[in-house]
């Protein structure tokens, strides 16, 4: 008889005990963790991708605005160049940079004929601007900009708030909905294992139980597809939160009653993205201005400091230069003008948008008031419904066990009150995503 070794019962082992052990429990699980809405709207502000493009735009337009600090600040920059000539002009200004002139080189022959010189240079340039009104208002205007971002930014980041309520509430809307599938299945399981019962005794018919055992096949199917929602809810909850997917959160059940409602009669005037519009127009009525201040004259000084010599980094001979220097455009085939015509035009465009959206957003406000008020009234009639849908399915299942009915009744009975308490938990979702939007159509500028 072969002997075995060690690693092969160990391995035999093993591969018994996964024989014995269930498949399903060697999956991997999905991992599951309570979050709040505080939690969810967190998580979503700190680590959003879309948000933080908007951070980052942000961050463009103020660096586009520091750009504009060179029309104070002064420009230098060095530069060491290498030249030879036989061009008698250049060849003795070389030796004039060089102060090296003799009388010898004031020989015509030699001044017509040079040979060939050298020059080495060795240059510091500077520039500082003085008065340039045009660059003035054009730094107003991106400074103007920068804000206008942060406006924006401000917007998207109670957009994101709202998004992440709303999906917030379509996860409690969707456990809800498990919630009442389950108990429309403990049900129907009930009534099953009672007509099975009735059935042996020959008290009801074989008929009556596949009825109920049809409904269960529906009731488990629809559970299944709450189960799917919950995930995809979780999916997009972590989307939003710019966490990895996989995670099935459970959260807070959905409010069985609406709260007080948000009196809102005006949009509010200040809003961020209205008041980003307006800094688009503060800031092209700057470009405008900034293109009129073009026409005026312009000043900046200058300054150089040379080093020349006939030899590499030599600087036997040094001199400068300096002044200040008054520019003046004063005609430019009308590209000023034109270009004024087409900014007006465009700053007019602007206050007509800006219009429109706040005719829009009271338009909308109106409108999800309104909503408000249906979604309120709803969850009331859906109170009494589901009262109702009860107290049916009470009385039939009572008349049912005395033989008075048939399970098709009960089964009608049950499938409605699961539908009224359904319609409820939409209703008050309906309720509780309008008022959040409604807060979200009334948020001021902080």
């Amino acid at each position: 008889m072969p002997k075995y070794s060690k690693l092969f019962f160990i391995q035999t082992f093993f591969v018994l005990l996964l024989g014995i052990v269930p498949i399903p429990l060697l999956r991997a699980q999905h991992l599951t963790r309570y979050l709040t809405a505080e939690e969810a709207v967190g998580s979503a502000l700190a680590n959003n991708r879309d948000l933080g493009l908007a951070r980052l735009d942000e961050k463009i337009a103020t660096a586009k605005h520091r750009e504009t600090n060179a029309i104070f600040l002064p420009q230098a920059d060095l530069s060491y160049t290498a030249l030879t000539t036989n061009n008698p002009l250049n060849a003795f200004g070389f030796k004039l940079q060089q102060q090296t002139v003799k009388q010898a080189d004031f020989n015509p022959a030699l001044l017509n004929d040079p040979g060939t010189t050298t020059d080495f240079n060795a240059r510091l340039q500077v520039k500082q601007p003085l008065l340039n009104m045009d660059l003035l208002y054009m730094r107003k205007a991106l400074s103007v900009q920068a804000s206008l971002y942060q406006l924006k930014t401000q917007r998207s980041t109670e957009y994101l708030a709202f998004e992440v309520k709303k999906a917030y509430l379509q996860l409690q809307l969707a456990y809800d909905a498990e919630v009442v599938l389950k108990e429309a299945l403990k049900m129907v399981n009930a009534l099953y294992e009672f007509t099975g019962n009735r059935v042996k005794e020959g008290l009801l018919q074989q008929s009556d139980a596949l009825h109920v055992k049809v409904r269960i096949s529906k009731v488990e199917s629809r559970l299944a597809e709450a189960g799917s929602d919950i995930r995809n809810a979780s999916d997009y909850l972590s989307l939003l939160m710019g966490t990895p997917y996989g995670i099935i959160y459970t959260v807070a059940p959905l409010a069985k009653e609406p709260v007080a409602d948000l009196a809102a009669g005006l949009i509010p005037a200040d809003r961020a993205d209205f008041a980003a519009m307006k800094k688009a127009l503060e800031s092209t009525d700057l470009v405008i201005e900034s293109s009129r201040k073009s026409y005026l004259p312009k000043v900046n000084a200058f300054a150089s400091l040379q080093l020349n010599d006939n030899s590499l980094f030599g600087f036997a001979a040094g001199s400068y230069f300096a002044g200040i220097q008054l520019t003046w455009d004063i005609f430019k085939g009308n590209s000023t003008k034109n270009k004024i015509i087409t900014q007006l035009a465009e700053r007019d465009k602007l206050a007509a948008q800006l219009q429109s959206q706040l005719e829009q957003s009271q338009l909308e406000l109106n409108k999800t008031n309104r909503l408000l008020a249906d979604a309120r009234f709803t969850i009331k009639q859906q109170s009494i419904a589901v009262e109702d849908a009860a107290e049916a399915l009470r009385i039939l299942q009572d008349r049912y066990e005395q033989g008075l009915v048939n399970s098709t009744e009960v089964l009608q009975a049950q499938t409605q009150l699961s539908q009224q308490q359904l319609e409820k938990a939409q209703a008050v979702f309906s309720y509780n995503s309008t008022l959040a939007y409604l807060q979200f159509l009334t948020t001021t500028k902080q």
